[in-house]
């Protein structure tokens, strides 16, 4: 098919519907990312850390779990503004429901993860196993039957 051939295609192989709902996709992609939560992902020997932000959001609102290798966070972010003035009344709401899930490595300790929230930051560690490393030992090797 040229570019000045206008025709509608009729085979699947001239990929017409992927392109026709590429709008589609980017308006679903910017409304999860208008609700989902930023977050900063570090590790040390000792754990792992996942830092989310949630402003406005109590730890109420806020659950956390475990299951089947990964850690999922998820809730509701709420914001209000209502302002009254003489002639005039505007109120801003925004408002939805989040999901961030994280594989969780091989090496953490599930049963001690634990969670703190302060200032609208969730402070989840992830213990991980010990990894330190015992010095160098010989192993003898004994005479056989």
């Amino acid at each position: 098919m040229s570019s000045s051939d206008h025709r509608v295609p009729l085979s699947r192989s001239d990929n017409f519907w992927p392109h026709f709902l590429d709008p589609l996709r980017d308006i679903g992609t910017s409304i999860s990312n208008f609700f989902s939560p930023s977050v900063d992902a570090l590790h040390s020997n000792a754990n792992y850390e996942i830092n989310v932000e949630l402003p406005g959001v109590s730890e109420e609102e806020v659950d956390i779990s475990v299951e089947g290798g990964f850690l999922s966070i998820k809730g509701e972010k709420k914001f209000h503004n209502e302002e009254y003035k003489n002639n005039y009344y505007i109120s801003e709401r925004r408002y939805g429901a989040f999901l961030r899930r994280f594989r969780v490595p091989s090496d953490v300790l599930e049963n001690d993860i634990s969670a703190t929230f302060g200032k609208g930051v969730l402070k989840i560690c992830l213990p991980r196993e010990s990894t330190t490393t015992s010095e160098k030992r010989r192993i003898d090797i004994g005479k056989g039957d």
